[in-house]
C-alpha cells in the first residue's frame, strides 16, 4: 500500500488535479454583497457612470465560469510625462509599467494572457463601426472569473497605475467573451501530459 502511495503516477495525478482546482473558479457567481462592495468601491474613483453600468450588467450576469477579455489597442506614439517612465518615452514602456502591477496579481489568480499579436494592416472587414479601423496590438486575456477580475480593478494599485494605461493608448476596445470551447485550455493539455506520463512510468513499472 505504501509503495502505491509512493508511485509517481500519484503524484502526477495529485499534482493536475491541485493544478486544476487553483485553475477552476469554486466559489461560483458574484453575490449581491460582492457586487455592491465593488460597485462602491468604483464609485470612489472616477469610473464614469455609464461604465458602471455595464460593469454592473457584467457582474450581475456573471455565471461563474472562466472568461477571456478581447483587447483591440490603438498605441499612442506620442504619450505623456509620467514620473515612473519620463518624456518622450516609447508606449510599450507606459503599458510595461501598468502590467508590472497586473501579470503578478493576475497569475495569483490563475488569470493570464493567452494571445497577443501586432496588427499587420487596417481593419478588412469594418460595418457600421466609425475609427475603428486602425488598430497596433491585439490582445486576449483569460481570468479564472469574473470576481477574480472585480478583485483586480478594485485593488488601490490598479488605480495608481491606470494613468500609464491611458497615457499609452489612443483609443481601445476590452469586450468579455466566454469561450464554449477552447483546445488550448492548460487543463485539457496538461491533462493529457499526465496521461502520457502515468503510461509511460507504468509501462517501466
Amino acid at each position: 500500500m505504501l509503495n502505491r502511495l509512493k508511485s509517481p503516477n500519484v503524484f502526477i495525478a495529485a499534482a493536475y488535479l491541485l493544478f486544476c482546482f487553483w485553475y477552476t473558479n469554486t466559489g461560483g457567481p458574484l453575490t449581491s454583497a460582492e457586487i455592491d462592495a465593488h460597485l462602491a468601491q468604483m464609485k470612489k474613483g472616477d469610473t464614469a457612470s455609464q461604465n458602471l453600468n455595464v460593469v454592473e450588467d457584467f457582474m450581475r450576469g456573471d455565471t461563474g465560469n472562466q472568461f477571456v477579455m478581447v483587447n483591440l489597442i490603438d498605441l499612442n506614439p506620442t504619450p505623456p510625462n509620467l514620473p515612473a517612465t519620463g518624456p518622450d518615452a516609447d508606449p510599450m514602456a507606459l503599458v510595461d509599467h501598468y502590467m508590472a502591477h497586473m501579470y503578478p496579481t493576475m497569475f495569483l489568480r490563475a488569470s493570464h494572457p493567452i494571445f497577443l499579436a501586432p496588427v499587420q494592416a487596417s481593419a478588412i472587414d469594418l460595418l457600421n463601426a466609425p475609427g475603428a479601423s486602425d488598430w497596433t496590438q491585439t490582445a486576449l486575456m483569460r481570468y479564472r472569473s469574473r470576481r477574480d477580475i472585480m478583485e483586480i480593478i478594485t485593488d488601490p494599485r490598479f488605480s495608481e497605475r491606470h494613468d500609464y494605461k491611458l497615457g499609452a493608448m489612443l483609443k481601445t476596445i476590452a469586450v468579455p467573451t466566454e469561450p464554449s470551447f477552447n483546445p488550448g485550455d492548460p487543463r485539457l493539455l496538461l491533462g493529457l501530459v499526465a496521461v502520457i506520463l502515468m503510461l509511460l512510468f507504468r509501462r517501466r513499472a
